[in-house]
């Protein structure tokens, strides 16, 4: 009866257990990136009353072990990675993860590096990316720009605090620095049907077509630079005929800027389908000068007339593409799937503030718990190394505006409760009856 009394003991010591780890469940069921746990029982060492024997040669069969358990304890707790639904917000700082990564973050720069799957994130005074508890998120902030304009980041790099405003890299990010401009691209169409006003050029008269370009020095100032354009003359060479357009450069009418007189103006020459004669009249350069009041150097400038056509048909010539821009200040920012954080500038500019890193464990299950949705590496789950650029290594995209919420099922939840809850009342009613039984004996000697 003393046996049975210490099994049922142990027995309500472990499904109170149990319904602890139900309870923590329920209570975080709206919690974001939660993850549930499950408890598992197993039975304690047996005592055996008598051993196991073999058959004989005398025609006796063998007999099994005689033992009788002493009762349960828990064999786990565990920890479920299972995904949580997602639920959109809207909010540019809110991130869920599409896969099995997790968000690294760190207090100071002496503390551990600590992880989470909740993406509630805000930005503080002085522009850090932070958790809800005050932790930063970390990734990388140097990038490289290619030939092509993209932004490439050195992902081998050692991770690093993410602050929307400012780093070492690039000092202040509120502002963004003005670029002189170095090329201009033209494109559209000059009217074949113009009559050629001759090769005069010192009589040559008003241009058929003029089209302005914004271009900017160093200093973010903007100047007016119009191209004009005159077809001049059209000459045949036995079966090849060849239209020559004559333009110059000139600053608008009331900018306080000059262009170098032996650089800016030429020829372009169209063939008899109305494309451009390849050569280096196509690419010609210009040299802007600005006044001296304006603080800045002068500026060479390439013009780019491969794009231009001659048809029957209205003169259409205008930038289609020129580098250079004003300052700007950071006015809004997304965060793509990618992890890249885009700033967004006044001058319509757009230019990363750093990449979001994620990080991958073996066994995210052997995580240990650390309270406000954190979770620190243990011997069981594997070292965290290094951290990945979303949608690589598995470890998942993001989903900007959107949250991972729990992922606690609270039917399964109520039923373990329901099976708990007899199981605690059947261990007590075993000590209920034991206490009656030890009662019986008491009762003998009366």
């Amino acid at each position: 009866m003393l046996r049975s009394m210490v099994s049922a003991v142990s027995g309500l010591k472990s499904h109170q257990t149990k319904m602890d780890v139900i309870g923590n469940n329920i209570a975080n069921v709206n919690t974001v990136g939660f993850k549930s746990s499950r408890v598992t029982f197993q039975e304690i060492f047996s005592e055996s009353l008598r051993g196991a024997s073999a058959a004989d040669d005398y025609g006796r069969g063998g007999t099994n072990p005689m033992q009788v358990g002493l009762g349960t304890s828990v064999a786990s707790v565990d920890t479920i990675f299972t995904r949580g639904s997602i639920q959109r917000t809207d909010n540019i700082t809110d991130l869920a993860i599409e896969g099995e990564g997790m968000f690294v973050l760190k207090g100071g720069n002496s503390d551990p590096y600590m992880f989470t799957r909740a993406g509630n994130f805000i930005i503080d005074e002085v522009g850090n990316l932070v958790s809800a508890g005050g932790l930063r998120v970390y990734g990388w902030q140097y990038y490289e720009r290619q030939a092509d304009g993209s932004y490439v980041f050195d992902t081998e790099l050692p991770l690093e605090p993410i602050n929307i405003y400012n780093d070492e890299h690039n000092f202040n990010k509120k502002v963004i620095a003005a670029k002189a401009t170095t090329q201009a691209v033209l494109s559209g169409n000059l009217d074949a049907t113009n009559l050629p006003k001759g090769t005069d050029l010192s009589n040559i008269g008003q241009p058929h077509f003029s089209t302005p370009v914004i271009v900017y020095d160093s200093l973010g100032n903007e100047y007016e630079i119009r191209i004009n354009f005159w077809k001049v003359e059209t000459t045949t060479n036995g079966t090849d005929i060849t239209t020559r357009w004559y333009w110059t450069a000139t600053p608008g009418s009331a900018d306080p800027v000059s262009l170098d007189s032996s650089a800016a103006a030429g020829y372009i020459s169209f063939d008899s389908k109305g494309k451009p004669v390849q050569g280096a009249e196509l690419t010609p350069s210009i040299i802007v000068i600005p006044n001296a009041s304006q603080g800045s150097e002068p500026m060479e400038i390439k013009l780019n007339f491969n794009n231009l056509t001659m048809y029957a048909d209205e003169s259409s010539v205008m930038p289609a593409s020129v580098d250079g821009y004003k300052s700007g200040t950071l006015v809004s920012m997304s965060i793509g799937s990618d992890g890249v954080i885009m700033g967004v500038y006044s001058n319509g500019r757009r230019q990363p503030l750093g990449m979001i890193a994620l990080a991958s464990f073996s066994n995210p299950s052997g995580l240990e718990k650390v309270g406000e949705n954190l979770y620190l590496p243990t011997a069981n789950s594997g070292d965290f190394t290094r951290g990945y650029k979303p949608g690589t290594s598995g470890v998942g995209k993001l989903s900007p505006g959107t949250l991972e919420m729990s992922n606690v099922d609270l039917a399964k939840e109520f039923t373990e409760m329901i099976v708990t809850q007899r199981g605690f009342q059947a261990n007590s009613r075993i000590i209920t009856a034991s206490d009656e039984m030890l009662q019986e004996l008491v009762n003998i000697r009366r």
